[in-house]
């Protein structure tokens, strides 16, 4: 699948990648250079752009196709690429999923709109929008109802898997969920729906068990992609109670990381730190870290670093 098309192989880690900004607020295109190669370096499988932790809503549409190109220019077709392209506006949508595939996009995510709320609304959504799409786009339904206030049953998003086949991914990021994602696998194994990918958010924090559950992998953000990564290769190998020992490593700084409305703003700091971006600034509004807030942060990455030296 590699540079090709997404498709119902997907399997690995797809780093949901920071947008960098100047201090200013600027788009860092520096820094986005040199995220892409530090996030290649650390092994990732795929990587996603313009997600929720993206900061996709305070970008122009400018600035936006900017990011796009100057991020799959850089990748050069070492993994995929997939762009995130919900919107409010179905011609927006459109027309951003149609920038994204012409500048090298392996595919598109797509959530619901907020506040659809009952099934028939989300099915009939996103039947507009991948009518409109078109077969020759390859489609991630991103399953965020903490955002969306948006919740598919199971039946809902396989009757969609059966009615277009050009949706091939499932982001899984709901909470409690692991039932969910073990249901939607039993509907592949038993021949209720094709085959696609299912890949899972929330920063990873779930992603041993989901990965027992029968994810193919993880699609989030996280300023320690190497450990997804290796999470993953472990548990490949069938390495599970190591695969888990790695991930308790990073407990202290993955819960730290899980803190609604704060989080973007710990994993830029770090991915700063980590000399991957040249400033951790969110574009306000948003939310920053104060003086304790750093000294905590140096506190926990120095209790990982101190667990992943006796391991």
């Amino acid at each position: 699948m590699l540079c090709n098309k997404l498709d119902e192989t997907a399997a690995g880690v797809f780093i949901i990648s920071a947008t960098p900004f100047e201090e200013s607020g600027a788009l860092d295109i520096e820094s986005t250079k040199k995220l892409i190669d530090f996030y290649i370096e650390k092994g990732v499988h795929g990587i996603t752009i313009l997600g929720v932790m993206g900061e996709a809503p305070k970008l122009t549409p400018g600035e936006s196709e900017l990011f796009i190109s100057t991020v799959l220019k850089q990748v050069n077709q070492e993994v995929p690429v997939i762009v995130g392209v919900s919107n409010a506006g179905l011609d927006n949508l459109v027309n951003l999923s149609k920038i994204s595939m012409d500048h090298g996009a392996a595919g598109v995510m797509i959530a619901p709109t907020v506040g659809l709320g009952t099934e028939m609304k989300i099915y009939n959504y996103f039947s507009k929008a991948l009518e409109a799409l078109g077969d020759d786009i390859p489609v991630c339904y991103q399953d965020y109802p903490f955002l969306t206030k948006s919740e598919i049953s199971v039946n809902t998003f396989n009757r969609l898997v059966n009615d277009y086949k050009q949706l091939v991914m499932l982001k899984h990021e709901e909470w409690p969920g692991l039932d969910k994602l073990s249901k939607v696998k039993a509907s592949i194994d038993n021949g209720d729906i094709r085959r696609i990918s299912i890949l899972t958010g929330n920063g990873g924090l779930y992603l041993p068990q989901e990965l027992q559950r029968g994810a193919d992998g993880a699609m989030t953000g996280f300023a320690y992609p190497e450990m997804l990564v290796e999470v993953y290769d472990l548990h490949k190998k069938g390495e599970i109670d190591a695969a888990e020992d790695l991930f308790d490593a990073y407990l202290p700084y993955v819960r730290y990381e899980q803190q609604p409305g704060f989080g973007l703003a710990v994993r830029k700091e770090t991915l700063f730190r980590r000399g991957a971006i040249n400033c951790p600034a969110v574009r306000q509004p948003g939310p920053s870290l104060s003086s304790q807030d750093k000294v905590e942060l140096t506190r926990l990455i120095a209790r990982v670093e101190k667990n992943l030296s006796i391991r």
